[in-house]
């Protein structure tokens, strides 16, 4: 086996009761994981095992124990955790990997599997590979007294909150403050209130009332409207809003008005250069808006784009030397203050950027002009093959031409499915939707004759 089967560029994903997101599949993981992890360590291997509150997490959480105690493996069992908070914890409590169970932004009816080593990091493309060889192989339980023992990690919680306190300085005050959080119904439900009440704001929760069902159903990052709405009702000085796994954050002002992830980036970028501390460009994505580059070289610091994908930030973070990198739906990287993009984290540094600048989001923010954006999606058979036909790559020289220096063309094959995004930025914003309508006729004539 030379490729994997099962891991994708971020887990395992699908629909709950599909192979192989089903609970024979997640019985056999767990023990391949474990024997791999007994191979390569000392001793016996600790595993944690932490879920967002999807219903089907309690099935997926106990056929992972049983096949990582059959392995003889030991199990911490953390309860409904955000992501970045089992891969906090993976490395605090020295445990050998850490596994969430976890669809993110997805409805209740999917769900996922991600991995995370010794150090809070994604398992490597090698231990990845190595697990799904050893699906292959026969379930064989270990002897009785080489079985794993699973306990229940009753303060994760507390420990994972004292955590994000310490991202930023110990006299750091939220005092006189007041903050909507919306919890999307997931796995920051208990933590984010907490964290940001500890710290003295006046906190209004919504989106906190988890049933199983109604993740992200109308709420947290991916449905920001309740939460514009919250703000203006409680008359509140700032919104933040999380995905069902905690690793996502939008922001929204005291008018009601989102900050996105580009927003978020520009706001720490600009504070952290100005103090001398940003190390590296910036990683943003191919598609972070043109107006954040433009924003960026206002003072001199370059923005590289990775492919979609927080696993592409962190690599190209890696590669250059970077600390701050992220997605524009809000997944954050601040390799400062933490080892995965984390929600409250992103949320907390932007926080001490407003406090410290006396600013408020709105003002902190106006530096950003985000340049009018036009994505289309061209949908046929023959789409992705269409990108290397000579009359395509005629048709985006000419556009990348006519944008040049004032903004930019994308085309994306979609990986799944035959269908190709088109994506032109500019300041024209009548001249972007000609330019994006024109390119995507090109793309489907093409398509249509391959």
């Amino acid at each position: 086996m030379n490729q994997r089967k099962y891991f994708g560029t971020d887990g395992i994903r699908g629909l709950v009761g599909q192979w192989p997101i089903s609970a024979d599949f997640m019985l056999r993981l767990g023990r391949a994981a474990g024997s791999v992890l007994a191979r390569e360590g000392d001793g016996r291997p600790t595993v944690l095992i932490g879920k967002d509150t999807r219903i089907s997490g309690y099935m997926f959480e106990a056929a992972l124990e049983a096949g990582l105690v059959a392995a003889g493996a030991d199990v911490g069992l953390l309860g409904p955790m955000p992501t970045p908070a089992v891969a906090f914890l993976t490395h605090s409590m020295r445990a050998q990997a850490g596994i969430v169970i976890s669809a993110s932004h997805n409805p209740h009816h999917d769900n996922g599997i991600k991995f995370f080593s010794a150090n809070g990091e994604k398992l490597s493309d090698a231990v990845e590979l190595a697990i799904e060889q050893e699906l292959e192989a026969d379930f064989v339980t270990v002897a009785s007294e080489r079985l794993g023992k699973a306990v229940r990690v009753d303060d994760a919680v507390a420990r994972y909150a004292e955590f994000c306190k310490a991202t930023v300085a110990e006299d750091f005050s939220l005092r006189g403050l007041k903050v909507v959080v919306d919890c999307a119904h997931g796995a920051t439900y208990q933590v984010a209130p907490k964290v940001f009440a500890e710290l003295g704001a006046e906190v209004v929760a919504i989106g906190n009332k988890p049933d199983g069902f109604n993740i992200n159903r109308g709420v947290g990052s991916t449905h920001p409207q309740a939460l514009q709405q919250a703000v203006l009702e409680h008359g509140a000085d700032m919104g933040i809003a999380f995905d069902g796994d905690g690793d996502r954050v939008m922001l929204v002002d005291r008018y009601g008005v989102l900050a996105d992830g580009d927003d978020i980036l520009y706001m720490l970028a600009r504070h952290l250069h100005a103090r001398g501390a940003l190390k590296g460009p910036v990683v943003g994505t191919l598609m972070s808006n043109y107006g954040l580059q433009q924003a960026l070289a206002q003072f001199d610091v370059p923005l590289i784009r990775a492919n979609v994908g927080d696993r592409y930030v962190m690599q190209q973070l890696k590669e250059h030397g970077g600390m701050l990198g992220g997605e524009t739906s809000g997944h954050i990287l601040c390799l400062d203050r933490a080892t995965t993009g984390d929600g409250i984290v992103a949320a907390l540094a932007v926080l001490e950027v407003l406090v410290l600048s006396g600013q408020d989001l709105a003002t902190a923010r106006q530096g950003l002009q985000k340049l009018p954006q036009v994505m289309l999606n061209v949908r046929a058979i023959g789409a992705r093959e269409a990108l290397a036909s000579d009359e395509v790559l005629t048709a985006l020289a000419e556009v990348e031409q006519t944008l040049h220096g004032r903004g930019r063309v994308v085309l994306r094959a979609s990986g799944t499915e035959p269908l190709v995004r088109v994506t032109i930025e500019g300041a024209d914003a009548a001249e972007v939707q000609q330019l994006a309508e024109k390119l995507a006729g090109i793309v489907k004539s093409a398509a249509e004759r391959s």
